[in-house]
């Protein structure tokens, strides 16, 4: 797992927020976390929890494990396995059992080219 990546977290918030075009105020209601703390986060002084980088992504309208990312909690390996599987387990025209096979065999093409299983990848909490 690679270090938390503060300063640059916060940039990478403080763009999007703009290019959503919301103010700091107006992320941190939709995120539900407080004005200051936002802001000490965008200036790099908070290392936020994943779960609170799930509540910014969300109120972003970005995925989470983009953050994640920027935040050094994934590398970008992981994010791209995880959006994989995001995709599959939400893709209604498909029944469950079918997306368990699906990702079984995901996991099976990645344990056969030597990359490591998913649960095996995943940090520790």
């Amino acid at each position: 797992m690679a270090s938390l990546n503060v300063g640059n977290l916060g940039e990478y918030l403080r763009e999007q927020r703009r290019n959503a075009q919301l103010t700091l105020r107006q992320l941190a209601d939709a995120a539900g976390v407080s004005n200051p703390y936002l802001s000490q986060i965008e200036r790099g002084l908070r290392k936020p929890s994943a779960e609170i980088l799930q509540q910014i992504a969300k109120a972003l309208r970005i995925s989470a494990e983009t953050l994640y990312v920027q935040a050094g909690i994934l590398d970008e390996r992981d994010r791209d396995e995880a959006e994989v599987r995001s995709v599959i387990l939400a893709d209604p025209s498909i029944n469950e059992r079918q997306k368990q096979v699906l990702l079984e065999i995901y996991e099976s093409f990645r344990r056969e080219n030597g990359l490591p299983k998913d649960d095996d990848s995943k940090p520790s909490s």
